[in-house]
This record gives C-alpha cells, structure tokens and sequence, in this order.
C-alpha cells in the first residue's frame, strides 16, 4: 500500500492478527518507524512485528522517504522530512475506523523520529496511547556535530553534498539539520508510557542514549538487555519475552 508523503508515495504495510476482521473488530495499532540503513521488513522490523501480531496487535510499518519502494531520494533524506513522514502515517492511521488506540514503536535512528512525533502529538492533544524505544540514537545529533559518522568523517561546517556510507548516500543538510535536532525538547513533552529496551553489547548507539531517554521520562521503564547488540540479532526471544511483558501490564 502507498500512503502520501511530502516527498511522494511512502510505501507501507497494513498487518492483522489472525482472524482479525476489518468490519467488525477493533484493535491496537503500532505503528513502526525503522532505524538507519533499515527498513520495514528488516531486523529488528520483522520479528517485532510477529511478536506484536501474535499479541494480538495490528501493525503499520512503512520505509521513510528515500528508502526501501518509498519515493524520494536517498541523498536528501533528513531526519526533520522522517517526521513529515511520520505525521503523514500517523494521520493515515488516525483515519482507519477499526483503531481503536495508536502505540508508536521506533528503533535506533526512528526511535528519534518516534520519541519527537510522540512529543509533538502531545502538544497538539492527540498523543499515541504507548511509546517504545529500541536503542534510540539521539546520539546522532553528536555525530553530525562532530562530522564523524561510523568510519566516515567529514568537515561539520562545511559537508560535501554526499557522503557514500555502507552503500546509502548521506547528504549535506541530514548532517546540518541534524546538528540543531530539538531532541531532547521535543521528546520530553511526551508524558504517557515509555519502554525503552537496549542491548549492553550496542557497539553503534551507547546504552546511555536510553538511559538519557529514561531520566526525561515520569513514566519510563528501562531494559538493559544483556549480550546483545544494535538489532538484538542475539537474544530475540528474550526481547520479546521483555515487550510482551511490557504490553500486558499496559493492559494489551
């Protein structure tokens, strides 16, 4: 399915627990924002949306503009335009007339995407009933300001138009407009449920990202998971068993 984006068509998927019916029922959604270099069917994507199916929740996960089968250019992704992104399937989502509460889901880079659009739906009054953080990576604010990506450097002030990094292109104003990311503001408007799960092993986003995270929110809940990294590849089981844990005592 293709839902409208600022930079064209954004290209999602609309996924129902077994016998769920359209006509009749009601559900929870999660909509499910993916990290750099990802996408909607990729790890950590699409074990945490069988995991959520399986629990009975709806899912709606999408690729931002510039990857996967979304419209848009690579080179011209920022993290602000992910937002536009955000909002425009929140409002997608916000229409379907079997949802009966929205939960936000981001991991690592749409884990800062998540966390702001749950602040800003806060301020507008329509905020998601749940927020969920996989190794969010507010730290790429850091990153852009010290022109040093992975093994990729650049001079802050003044980027090239490109820089080529694991095959995607990075373009100039991601690394400039993230360097004045209102992060930690946006995000800390949120006041609902946060769970916030991340591995010790996390070699890409440190684990005091969740920890900062943590600290902002009243209603926060941290889960420091052992002997596993970035994506989780290692322990799947026990993150779902930790998420699933989480969602029941929400009361999903």
């Amino acid at each position: 399915m293709q839902i409208k984006g600022p930079a064209g068509n954004i290209a999602a998927e609309l996924l129902f627990p077994t016998d769920f019916r359209q006509e009749k029922d009601r559900c929870t959604l999660v909509i499910m924002m993916h990290g750099f270099l990802g996408g909607k069917e990729k790890v950590p994507m699409g074990f945490l949306s069988q995991l959520l199916l399986q629990a009975g929740l709806a899912v709606l996960r999408f690729d931002f503009d510039g990857y996967g089968e979304s419209d848009g250019a690579e080179e011209e992704n920022t993290v602000p335009k992910m937002l536009q992104d955000a909002q425009a399937v929140w409002d997608y989502a916000a229409t379907l007339p079997f949802v009966e509460r929205i939960i936000i889901l981001g991991h690592s880079q749409g884990g800062v995407v998540a966390s702001m659009l749950a602040g800003r739906l806060e301020k507008a009054g329509t905020p998601p009933a749940a927020l969920l953080l996989f190794a969010p990576a507010s730290i790429l604010k850091e990153f852009a300001r010290r022109g040093r990506f992975f093994t990729v450097r650049c001079n802050p002030v003044n980027p090239p138009a490109t820089i080529p990094l694991y095959g995607f292109k990075m373009g100039r104003d991601y690394i400039l407009s993230a360097q004045t990311l209102p992060i930690e503001e946006e995000s800390s408007w949120y006041t609902g449920p946060v769970g916030l799960f991340h591995g010790t092993w996390d070699i890409v986003v440190p684990v005091s990202c969740s920890e900062a995270y943590h600290r902002r929110y009243r209603h926060g809940e941290l889960h420091r998971i052992r002997r596993t990294g970035h994506i989780f590849l290692f322990r799947r089981k026990l993150v779902c068993r930790l998420l699933l844990d989480y969602l029941r005592r929400l009361g999903y």
